[in-house]
């Protein structure tokens, strides 16, 4: 039986662990601590490392987690991670025997040129470039680039697990309900998230579907979103990636 694991660290990032009786593999680690801590805890041999972009704080413990345990390390084909033994991309399979799991990668620039995500067992490993009712921040892609590779991510099931990188969830929301103020399933989604956080427990994994139905970044054909997006640019919109580059813009303008 497979769980999935998140194990925190630095501020707000998680390392997400998937593991079997005994095996273990870990998404984007930036700190190598806490996952050799839970190794050891749970008695645990390191099959894999898997990574999806080169900031520090989703690679940096990859080094030292390889080191020990002599496991492969997967990173993306367009960006240059010291760590990484194998390099891949779109359209490429990742297959964990010691798991019994295979991954699709995909590629996913907008956030960095290079950003992959990992797709397999109704789940997704989609680092910064989708968040529960946000996306990444676009460092070095185009808003075009962003958008095309969010419709990707929107078109994979609905029932599709999405763990990305990072507890930004509420903050997200917040600027959620200013664009799409209107959207009970976002007014739903705001009360049980505070009340997960209010718990201490993590807000992820999310789903495709729940992203479609209240995340701004997924909704530009929705008519409102749509209509926001263009009284916050000052001129009509039609084109997705015109949609959706005023609204990054406009929460970039916010934070």
């Amino acid at each position: 039986m497979i769980e999935i694991i998140p194990i925190p660290a630095f501020e707000d990032n998680y390392i997400w662990l998937i593991r079997n009786q005994a095996f273990a593999a870990v998404v984007d680690p930036g700190d190598a601590d806490p996952v050799m801590e839970y190794l050891q805890q749970h008695d645990l041999r390191l099959a894999a490392i898997l990574i999806t972009h080169h900031h520090g704080d989703h690679c940096g413990g990859a080094g030292e987690l390889r080191q020990h345990s002599g496991c492969p390390v997967y990173g993306p084909r367009l960006e240059r991670i010291t760590a990484a033994t194998q390099t891949t991309g779109e359209k490429d399979t990742v297959t964990l025997p010691e798991l019994d799991i295979t991954f699709h990668v995909i590629d996913v620039p907008g956030h960095t040129l290079g950003h992959i995500a990992y797709y397999g067992i109704n789940s997704l490993f989609c680092g910064d470039a989708l968040f529960a009712c946000g996306c990444g921040r676009l460092f070095e892609g185009t808003a075009e680039q962003m958008q095309s590779s969010l419709a990707k991510l929107a078109a994979l099931p609905g029932e599709t697990r999405v763990f990305c990188a990072h507890e930004y969830t509420l903050a997200n929301i917040r600027f959620a309900r200013i664009a799409d103020p209107d959207n009970a399933a976002l007014q739903e989604r705001e009360a049980r998230e505070r009340q997960t956080r209010a718990q201490g427990m993590p807000t992820l994994p999310s789903t495709i579907a729940l992203e479609k139905s209240t995340n701004p970044f997924l909704r530009w054909d929705d008519p409102h979103l749509i209509a926001a997006a263009s009284r916050f640019a000052g001129r009509p919109l039609t084109r997705p990636a015109d949609i959706f580059a005023a609204i990054r813009q406009w929460k970039d303008k916010l934070d």
